[in-house]
């Protein structure tokens, strides 16, 4: 439906100091501190990966070499998804409104496309333990129990929920350090960054950024400094969620077709229509890298 003069009385009425919209600046983008950032040009991407070989096997003298093989690990397709937003406004609409709100509403329409990729980024974190998102594994992100093709299960978040603190930041190094490719050989996972709520920025700044140890008056040294880059998140909805990105890891996002702003005019109108179109995938190919809790609450 196209934006008419007796919808908006008040863009044509003379007498108001200022008519306004999207006054407020919007959060600089988070989806470049989450995700491997990745272009395509197919209707969809697939990932897989292979698990080396396993320890070396003791060979006595004049026997024959134990022969290993690499397994063929799980698959993960990403498949893009169109969003598309548009308006339009009549010619005399456009002759008519005096604040120049229509020129500014191109802005607008940018901004909701900003928030849109910024929300749906941050919903792979919101829903890290929701069956409604899952891996190549069959599995949330984050759980306890991820198999590994060569057998057994592995965790990526803590055993028992808990808010950010000394100690689960503690468990939490712990785990990481021991994470193992399918194949139970060790990787070398460094945390890099911590992906939080607004509502924890106050309490990290305190665990991460202090020298002493603020749980402690015996002058103690602060382990946790310097541990991890704390790292808010606006669009994040669950106050005690904090997960911790290695430096590497396989949170990926994929843009077919990044946000192309389209503008046309109705030639039995005379009607100006705007546009504007992106596609995108997002997800993770194996959840080794990534860490934390959903918070006990």
């Amino acid at each position: 439906m196209a934006m008419l003069r007796q919808s908006f009385g008040d863009l044509l009425a003379p007498g108001f100091r200022k008519i306004f919209i999207n006054k407020f600046n919007t959060y600089p983008s988070g989806i470049e501190t989450i995700f491997n950032m990745n272009t395509s040009s197919r209707q969809y991407e697939d990932d897989s990966y292979v698990a080396g070989f396993g320890l070396l096997v003791d060979k006595d003298e004049g026997a024959s070499s134990t022969y290993d093989d690499p397994i063929q690990g799980y698959d993960k397709r990403y498949t893009h998804v169109t969003r598309s937003l548009a308006y339009r406004v009549s010619k005399e609409m456009q002759e008519d409104e005096l604040y120049g709100i229509m020129g500014k509403l191109p802005a607008a329409l940018a901004r909701s496309t900003k928030i849109t990729i910024e929300t749906d980024g941050a919903n792979v974190l919101n829903n890290c333990e929701s069956d409604s998102y899952l891996g190549g594994d069959g599995k949330r992100l984050l759980a306890t129990d991820h198999p590994l093709v060569g057998g057994g299960t592995q965790k990526n978040r803590l055993t028992t929920a808990a808010d950010l603190n000394a100690t689960s930041l503690e468990q939490a190094y712990i785990d990481i350090a021991e994470t193992t490719d399918d194949q139970g050989l060790t990787l070398h996972l460094r945390p890099k960054k911590i992906i939080m709520p607004v509502e924890l920025d106050w309490a990290s700044q305190e665990l991460l950024r202090t020298p002493k140890d603020p749980d402690s008056a015996n002058n103690a040294i602060n382990p946790a400094m310097g541990f991890v880059e704390p790292v808010i998140n606006h669009f994040m909805t669950d106050a005690d969620m904090w997960i911790i990105l290695c430096d590497e890891h396989e949170l990926n996002w994929f843009w077919r077709v990044k946000p192309d702003h389209m503008q046309d005019n109705d030639f039995d109108t005379d009607d100006a229509k705007f546009k504007v179109r992106a596609r995108w995938s997002r997800g993770w190919s194996i959840p080794w890298g990534v860490f934390g809790s959903s918070g006990a609450g």
